[in-house]
């Protein structure tokens, strides 16, 4: 018999009959759970510890989830993949399991960084490329015009040297970036004093 309010049915079990379920546990059993999780998979042992470590604004879990994203474009061994989807999710894994502003914009910073390291050293990638790093660009801006606002003297010079390194570059993706950088550095920047050049 169809559903005749059409409203899709909920499967049974979901988050909220473990959340139930679990409740009932006490902490040595949580521990163990949780530990045969972090035993599970890499990706479960990094959110773990960036979890745990989230008050520290990075260190070792920052440089973790870098790694990921570099590795995607200039690993340490052959080419690079381009796994741009695994690049991204690697910040956003970051992110939610610190919710650490700063962090997250280097991430941001260091994928289109790296994406114009690439294109300058191999040459005309394609559009899904250039669309990826504009996108970790974009979101890099809104961070840094929103909650990372006080951030941006630490990144104004990185991100003068990549409009700087994508001149001449086309798919629009130089006009893309010194839009964006030069948007940031109007809103953002110190103003000029009357005189200076």
């Amino acid at each position: 018999m169809p559903n005749e309010t059409n409203k899709p049915t909920r499967k049974p079990g979901g988050w909220s009959a473990a959340r139930k379920h679990l409740a009932t546990w006490d902490t040595p059993a949580l521990l163990a759970l949780v530990k045969d999780l972090y035993d599970s998979a890499a990706e479960n042992r990094h959110f773990i510890h960036a979890r745990c470590q989230a008050e520290d604004g990075g260190g070792e879990v920052l440089e973790t989830y870098r790694s990921k994203i570099v590795e995607q474009f200039f690993p340490k061994r052959g080419f690079g993949k381009l796994k741009l989807a695994e690049a991204r999710k690697a910040i956003r894994d970051f992110r939610k399991a610190t919710g650490n502003i700063p962090g997250t914009a280097e991430l941001l910073m260091t994928y289109v960084e790296n994406g114009v390291s690439f294109t300058c050293e191999y040459g005309d990638i394609d559009e899904r490329f250039y669309d990826s790093v504009e996108s970790a660009l974009d979101e890099l801006a809104k961070l840094l015009r929103a909650d990372a606002r006080d951030l941006y003297p630490l990144f104004r010079d990185r991100l003068a040297d990549i409009e700087e390194k994508t001149d001449g570059i086309g798919w629009g993706f130089h006009d893309f970036i010194a839009e964006v950088v030069g948007e940031l550095e109007d809103e953002l920047g110190e103003p000029q004093r009357a005189g200076e050049v």
